[in-house]
């Protein structure tokens, strides 16, 4: 039986990660700050065919990690596979919003997975086998004007991810960094951002995806068997990523456009606002 440790895996895509792998008889570990939520996802694990247990976890505390560990260890005396899911969202122009929210994110979105990488890596070493599945974000390839910070942070995690790829090759451990685009899940509920108009335009992209968590998290399932290094599910946002990569002077003009037309839109705030 694989042993599976999920963190943020209350709702949202963590939750359709936990019910992919239940759907393989996995044990899985439903590591959260929410544990409302988590039972809710082992009762959902349960009944899809798998087994589970629940534990409460901050990802931005070393400490708890390795408590994490330990418990683990105990009782399973190994790791197959870690997927460090948990992660918010920031969306503001360089000058705008607070520098907490900076903090934040990285805190969560870079700290916390690697944290979980450094606490799991050893006992994946020892067996000589496992693997694990960052969830970064296409945001972490192709880098859109007014989401600096949150950028940042998936751009840190897709490094990390590349990183770890080949130094654990040789030892036997397999590395992913997910990159999904905008899919409808609850990410935008918590976004931190001084722009309501970032709001309304995730809600927006959001609902659009023809994309949605069950299909995310097939896709990681499938990255995981092979091994993949990074796994963009998107076939939009594979096309994104081709022109960027192949016919930059398309990727940089449409950029471009996009930050005149976030110019344009503060200009009109601050005007309609008289200039607060």
């Amino acid at each position: 039986m694989q042993t599976v440790l999920i963190t943020g895996a209350a709702s949202g895509l963590g939750r359709a990660l936990a019910l992919r792998y239940a759907r393989e008889g996995a044990d899985i570990c439903i590591a959260d700050i929410n544990p409302e939520g988590s039972q809710e996802t082992l009762n959902l694990v349960r009944q899809a065919g798998g087994q589970g247990w629940v534990y409460e976890l901050d990802v931005r505390s070393e400490a708890q990690w390795l408590q994490l560990q330990d418990v683990v260890q105990q009782r399973w005396g190994r790791i197959d596979v870690v997927i460090n899911n948990a992660g918010v969202a920031t969306g503001d122009r360089i000058d705008a919003g607070e520098w907490a929210w900076w903090e934040w994110v990285i805190d969560i979105n870079v700290k916390g997975v690697a944290l979980g990488c450094r606490t799991f890596t050893p006992m994946m070493k020892k067996a000589g086998k496992g693997h694990f599945i960052n969830v970064a974000s296409l945001a972490g390839l192709m880098k859109a004007p007014s989401m600096g910070s949150y950028n940042a942070s998936k751009a840190a995690v897709v490094a990390i991810s590349e990183t770890m790829h080949f130094e654990l090759m040789p030892y036997g451990i397999g590395v992913t960094a997910l990159c999904p685009g905008f899919f409808r899940t609850n990410l935008n509920h918590g976004m931190k951002t001084s722009d309501p108009d970032m709001l309304k335009f995730v809600d927006k992209v959001f609902e659009a995806s023809a994309l949605n968590a069950d299909d995310i998290a097939e896709a990681a399932y499938q990255a995981m068997l092979n091994n993949t290094m990074i796994c963009n599910p998107h076939p939009v946002g594979r096309r994104s990523y081709f022109i960027k990569k192949y016919l930059p002077f398309l990727y940089r003009r449409g950029v471009i456009k996009m930050a005149e037309r976030l110019k344009q839109r503060e200009q009109s705030r601050l005007s309609s606002t008289g200039g607060h």
